[in-house]
């Protein structure tokens, strides 16, 4: 099952986004996005597709999972690895996180926009792609976030035994061309995909038992379905991928010439 939007934002040529563009950019860059204006001021419009240039295309994965660069490079994109050097602020508003699938897409252009950000102030030539992503555990409207302890962890595992939840991954790619420290154009696109996980029955000693192991506490959802966690689950619906981190497959189905990446 996939939940597909996409959003084609461009930097315009006098740093004024149209009327649909205001919301998008902000919640792309945050408190910084006074900076990446700056750098927006000068630019021309440009659409968020990697078109075939003569600079060479450098990929930047603005995410320090290692699940999500193992998933890129097995896709086939060459890239490197760039974190934000200030945490990108993940909270929501509550209009915000009533619609998990534009709170995940919020949070991944939040995490790629910082980078674009200090990318920006670097004045840097030639093609870049920053890719940003959340990813959010979702049943019955609620959203299961990284468990912040051991019983956390057990309440969460509790509520997902015997049922079937949302894994939503949102991805956001920013498209930066700048043939010269004088020529700059960006533009971002944004998609949500979701699949369907279902879990076993557990028993409190099966989820305890899981817990000891030590993968949940960085996970949404307290569980790991590439680790053991898949010793819980007992079907998916939709792209595996998705559910890691990363649906990398669609990512370079939506944009192909990542996969020219140097």
């Amino acid at each position: 099952m996939s939940e597909e939007t996409f959003e084609n934002e461009a930097a315009a040529a006098e740093g004024a986004p149209g009327a649909g563009e205001a919301v998008a950019t902000e919640s792309a860059l945050g408190a910084g996005e006074a900076a990446a204006a700056e750098g927006a001021a000068a630019a021309e419009t440009a659409a968020p597709e990697t078109e075939p240039a003569s600079l060479p295309l450098t990929v930047v994965l603005a995410s320090g999972s290692p699940r999500r660069h193992r998933l890129l490079s097995e896709a086939g994109v060459k890239h490197v690895v760039r974190l934000p050097q200030v945490p990108v602020d993940e909270t929501l508003e509550p209009d915000q996180l009533a619609d998990p699938a534009e709170a995940c897409k919020k949070l991944a252009e939040r995490k790629a926009g910082a980078v674009v950000q200090e990318l920006l102030a670097e004045n840097p030539v030639g093609m870049f792609a920053v890719i940003g992503a959340d990813t959010m555990v979702v049943k019955d409207g609620q959203i299961f976030g990284k468990p912040a302890n051991l019983s956390d962890g057990k309440h969460m595992l509790r509520q997902l035994s015997g049922a079937t939840h949302s894994v939503i991954t949102a991805v956001s790619l920013w498209l930066i061309s700048a043939p010269d420290a004088e020529k700059l154009s960006m533009g971002f696109r944004t998609f949500a995909d979701e699949s369907l996980v279902t879990f076993k029955s557990l028993t409190d000693d099966e989820i305890a038992d899981y817990l000891r192991k030590g993968e949940s506490f960085d996970k949404a959802g307290a569980y790991a379905i590439q680790g053991e966690g898949r010793h819980l689950v007992s079907s998916v619906q939709g792209a595996m991928d998705t559910v890691i981190g990363l649906p990398a497959k669609k990512l370079v189905e939506q944009f192909p010439d990542l996969l020219q990446a140097k």
